[in-house]
Order: structure tokens, then C-alpha cells, then sequence
């Protein structure tokens, strides 16, 4: 497994991360914040307002990892 995510998506203050290990994709979803001073962080809770955004984020990401799967069966049919 990468210390990288192979791939990631995003859309205003949430990012999806997909990760690869060896084949298994698995997926962190968070939001960024600044906290009181200033300071970029992030968290997995989520306000009613990001919500739309999360679903959006992981229909993407399901989406891509669907890809990567029906290519990589391609290649060994």
C-alpha cells in the first residue's frame, strides 16, 4: 500500500480519498476546516450542509473504483 491515495476527489470543503491495497480500494471521506487560528484541519463529522457534497464526492468515487475494477478484469479475461 502507498503512503498516497491513488486517487481523490473533491468538492468544496469535503475530499474523498481512495486508497489502493493490492487491489481492495477503500475510501476516507473528510472535511476541512481552519481552526480558530487559521490553521487548515480535518475532520470526518459532517453538518447537514455538507451532506449533498459527501454524496456527490462518493457516487464519484464509486464510480471510478467501478472502472478500475471492470478494466482490471478486462486485462485478465
Amino acid at each position: 500500500m502507498s503512503n498516497l491515495p491513488i486517487k481523490k476527489f473533491r468538492l468544496g470543503l469535503i475530499t474523498v480519498a481512495i486508497w489502493d491495497n493490492d487491489g481492495f480500494y477503500s475510501v476516507d471521506v473528510s472535511r476541512s476546516y481552519k481552526d480558530k487560528h487559521g490553521n487548515w484541519q480535518s475532520t470526518t463529522s459532517f453538518a447537514h450542509g455538507d451532506l449533498l457534497n459527501v454524496a456527490k464526492c462518493a457516487e464519484r468515487a464509486e464510480t471510478w473504483i467501478g472502472r478500475q475494477t471492470n478494466d482490471q478484469q478486462s486485462k485478465g479475461a
